[in-house]
């Protein structure tokens, strides 16, 4: 039986449009995927975008159209940059979905009736940019919002509680005993601590917000974005099922849900995020989780956040940085590769057209490009056509062997700056072995040996090709026709070079 690997990316809140943060997340999610696949398992690979609250009704209400206006565009957006930039998701989750929107309320009046939920009062200070409320020892001096660096509301309002505190000592429990879970470990801290430090209940509803999930028992009161929004994760694999309680709802829910059963996909493998929102998915989500009996997600990995020239991104400077426009220019694939080359993976990065530029001619087109060009220009000339296998005694054809169970590990860690380090190193090799060997003299002299080291370099490059296939898969699929058996053509160049901008 194929081995299932459940993988997801956050649901990208729909108050703007996508930016390159959004495209990092996800495309990460697809190199990993893609990876995944070509080792054989059945990958089922979910992302989608959080539709409700009250920054929804906001945005739609200055752009003068209704929420679900608003969430059908941007969504729509959204959809359209995963199209531009080759993301190979399997499923796009709506939280205005039907098939989510039951599984929310059949999840509260659940958690209602054995008690994990209560009804009550709050008054605390609230962030509307965050949608959350801050406990006095989270708020900066002056009542500012810890993220948003602006000042709090204070909110008094008849409110749903979710029964968090209890959950302190088993997330504790289970942090303990499954180290894996909260990734990478350098945050893993940051967590713990804010556990043991003491959880309080966690308001799941509001009264003042109308574009949310209704609560079933109680309309008044629509369910808090966030608690909303986590749920998408199991919505998505298939938990309506299980919930449906008569026979032909249970039925009408199979046909909207696109998964196996739930059982087979659930618990997810990983849970990819931004280090913003880590909190909210290694407390508050597997407290919910602990809450229905079900399992935890194996992995939670949280990455760094972009800045752009050393600047964070904002609207006011500026600087936000389009993926399709850059994508446009200089080609999907040496984006993708780029942002995972610059830093290592969970690390904040700096993004900069001159170090994208730098990156593009070093990597790709004087070490990738310019060895299948040599190579295949070479071969031509010398031997006319590719034969289907090659075999041989070749030292770099028998190191690919031990470079490929490097990759191996270096994606187990998620660390993707090393599968790349890895591969390009590879290809670095294989050029010092042209320039060493120098097989257009060698071929005067010793054809046969010359011979051999074209063989060697087009057997090593059919492997470098799939190793950058989840990276770049156009490239890969250039790469890997450009190396099949028979006449070999002439071809541009794969990576034309490109001119540094002018001061």
């Amino acid at each position: 039986m194929t081995k299932k690997f459940y993988i997801t990316t956050p649901i990208y809140y729909v108050n703007s449009v996508p930016h390159i943060g959004h495209a990092y997340t996800t495309i990460a999610q697809d190199v990993l995927a893609r990876y995944k696949r070509q080792k054989g398992f059945d990958v089922r690979f979910l992302t989608g975008t959080d539709e409700h609250g009250a920054n929804i009704e906001k945005s739609a209400a200055a752009a003068g159209v209704t929420p679900k206006q608003w969430t059908d565009d941007v969504a729509a957006k959204y959809k359209e940059l995963w199209k531009t930039l080759n993301i190979s998701y399997d499923d796009f989750i709506r939280t205005t979905d039907a098939k989510h929107e039951h599984v929310v309320q059949a999840i509260f009046e659940k958690l209602l009736k054995s008690g994990d939920i209560y009804l009550g009062s709050y008054s605390g200070k609230y962030c509307l940019s965050c949608e959350q409320y801050y406990n006095d020892s989270e708020i900066l001096e002056g009542g500012l919002c810890p993220v948003h660096k602006r000042p709090l509301s204070e909110v008094h309002e008849e409110t749903y509680f979710f029964k968090l505190s209890r959950y302190e000592k088993p997330l504790l429990k289970y942090y303990e005993e499954h180290p894996e879970f909260l990734s990478p470990k350098i945050r893993a801290s940051e967590i713990v601590n804010f556990v043991k430090s003491g959880l309080q209940d966690l308001s799941v509803t509001r009264t003042k917000v109308a574009w949310g999930i209704p609560v079933p028992s109680n309309p008044q009161h629509t369910i808090y974005v966030w608690f909303d929004a986590l749920i998408n994760y199991i919505s998505a694999a298939g938990l309506g099922t299980l919930l449906c309680e008569d026979k032909a709802e249970h039925e009408a829910q199979l046909k909207q849900i696109k998964a196996d059963k739930f059982e087979d996909l659930w618990p997810a493998d990983l849970h990819m995020v931004g280090k913003e929102i880590f909190r909210f998915h290694t407390v508050i989500w597997p407290a919910v989780l602990m809450a229905l009996g079900l399992p935890l997600p194996k992995k939670v990995f949280a990455h760094g956040w972009w800045t752009v020239e050393g600047e964070k991104m904002s609207k006011s400077l500026g600087n936000i940085i389009d993926p399709a426009k850059v994508a446009a220019q200089y080609g999907v694939d040496p984006l993708r590769a780029f942002l995972f080359r610059e830093v290592p993976f969970g690390q904040d990065g700096d993004f900069s057209m001159e170090s994208f530029k730098n990156r593009y001619n070093s990597d790709l087109a004087n070490n990738i490009g310019n060895l299948l060009s040599r190579t295949l220009n070479m071969a031509a000339k010398n031997m006319g056509e590719l034969p289907e296998t090659i075999e041989g005694d070749y030292k770099l054809l028998a190191k690919s062997a031990d470079v490929e169970g490097a990759i191996d590990k270096a994606y187990d860690e998620l660390a993707f700056d090393k599968v790349l380090e890895n591969i390009y190193g590879f290809a670095s090799d294989l050029n010092k072995l042209v320039d060493e060997k120098k097989p257009w003299e060698l071929t005067k002299t010793d054809p046969e040996a010359a011979k051999a080291v074209l063989l060697e370099l087009a057997a090593c490059l059919r492997k470098v090709a799939v190793w950058l296939e989840p990276f770049m898969p156009t490239v890969a699929k250039e790469m890997q026709k450009r190396l099949l058996p028979g006449k070999i053509e002439k071809y541009p160049p794969l990576f034309p070079r490109l001119e540094a901008d002018k001061k």
